[in-house]
């Protein structure tokens, strides 16, 4: 049995690994957290949305992040200070803009995939992870946006998508707690919401029930390749101490987010990923006022970039933002307000005196697509760069890699053989 080493526990990497023990190939994770989902799969937008699969190589994103660029609240926000990795990651995505509409319409067709993919797992695995199915609605305040919208939703629907326009009485029946004070909007009822760490802590328990293997707190230190892989990595224990072992798989899957770049180098390959961080609040709904006064049915208000999924009767998400600012991990006070002041706006009944503030970082190649498929060595492979859209998108990226993996590297191992 040919084994798979897979360097990654969120969404991307367990997704991956099920998808190749299912397959019939010996698999081990190593996670550098001492848990799975513990970055970006942590607490996102929670939306399962083949609605926003609009790629944003556009020029519109490069006139808005230039106007917003001294504006510290901004949807949007560019640390101008000088890189050479950000700014080839800005040369390459710009060079990308002609593939603008055909990225748009195939990351469509792969979200809709994905989802007959992921649902199935779930009910096969037994995963709860709080499924709200009551569809996305997007929301816009004036003609000009809802009029760009229009050109946006022909390439959703090119991709197969079944998105219709609403208006805004149309909004409040789909959603009665909104205030009416929208031009128009679209509405998606196919596309649902979910908690992304539950499904993916659960998901990583599948994985161990079909014999796969996880080593926690185990980060990478190095990767040699001679006539096979050779795997440096040190093991944290719970008392603090550090082990240094040594993996020999046959092929090696990286699905480590925005560490995948740093990753790739090690195997003789250039993946171009850069970290956008997203921030998110999770709203405990305490009382029965703030429950019946938060929204249901997922949002996405397109001028302010937030999101929003209801995890369950006691808890709202809020998500949004894109901050180019590096491997930073802060979580800024000036980048959350937005956030809780958008909430206050729009559904003033709900009291965010319990608000629990959340930053990750999201992996993203220049053309907004992910990269999934063969390195230059033999045996290596790549899942990873999702962007926004990972936990969309996973599942189908998932068994396109594992299918990749077999015509490549068959179950049966080189040893064994």
């Amino acid at each position: 049995m040919s084994k798979v080493l897979v360097i990654g526990a969120g969404i991307s990497g367990v997704s991956t690994a099920y998808a190749l023990l299912k397959q019939g190939y010996e698999v081990t994770i190593l996670e550098r957290h001492r848990y799975a989902a513990m970055e970006t799969s942590f607490a996102n937008g929670g939306q399962l949305s083949a609605s926003n699969a609009e790629v944003w190589n556009h020029w519109t994103t490069l006139f808005k992040g230039a106007k917003w660029m001294l504006k510290h609240d901004a949807p949007l926000l560019l640390n101008p200070s000088p890189t050479w990795h950000k700014y080839s990651w800005i040369a390459e995505f710009v060079s990308n803009i002609s593939n603008y509409k055909s990225n748009t319409v195939e990351t469509t067709r792969l979200a809709i995939s994905a989802r007959q993919y992921m649902f199935e797992i779930a009910e096969r695995e037994g995963i709860d992870f709080d499924h709200v199915t009551r569809g996305i609605l997007h929301i816009y305040w004036d003609k000009h946006c809802f009029d760009r919208a229009t050109k946006v939703n022909s390439l959703l629907t090119e991709g197969g998508l079944d998105r219709r326009q609403v208006t805004p009485q149309e909004i409040a029946s789909i959603e009665p707690v909104l205030p009416e004070k929208f031009y128009g909007g679209f509405f998606t009822p196919s596309d649902s919401t979910g908690d992304i760490h539950k499904y993916t802590t659960g998901l990583a328990r599948a994985c161990q029930r079909l014999g796969g293997r996880i080593e926690y707190d185990a980060a990478v230190d190095r990767i040699d390749q001679a006539k096979r892989f050779r795997v440096v990595y040190t093991v944290k224990s719970s008392h603090g101490e550090t082990e240094t072992r040594v993996l020999e798989p046959d092929g090696i899957v990286v699905c480590a987010g925005s560490t995948s770049r740093q990753l790739a180098s090690m195997l003789g390959d250039r993946v171009n990923i850069y970290p956008v961080k997203g921030y998110s609040i999770t709203v405990h709904l305490d009382d029965d006022n703030a429950q019946s006064a938060a929204p249901w049915v997922s949002l996405l208000d397109d001028r302010a970039k937030i999101v929003t999924s209801r995890l369950g009767n006691d808890r709202l998400r809020i998500a949004g933002t894109a901050e180019f600012n590096g491997y930073n991990r802060d979580i800024r006070d000036d980048r959350i307000m937005p956030l809780i002041d958008w909430t206050r706006e729009l559904f003033p009944s709900v009291n965010t005196n319990h608000v629990v503030p959340w930053a990750g970082l999201r992996p993203m190649m220049p053309s907004m697509m992910p990269h999934v498929g063969k390195g230059r060595s033999p045996g290596v492979f790549y899942n990873t760069g999702h962007g926004h859209l990972g936990w969309t998108l996973s599942a189908a990226t998932s068994a396109l890699l594992a299918q990749v993996v077999s015509e490549n590297l068959p179950a049966t191992s080189r040893s064994a053989a």
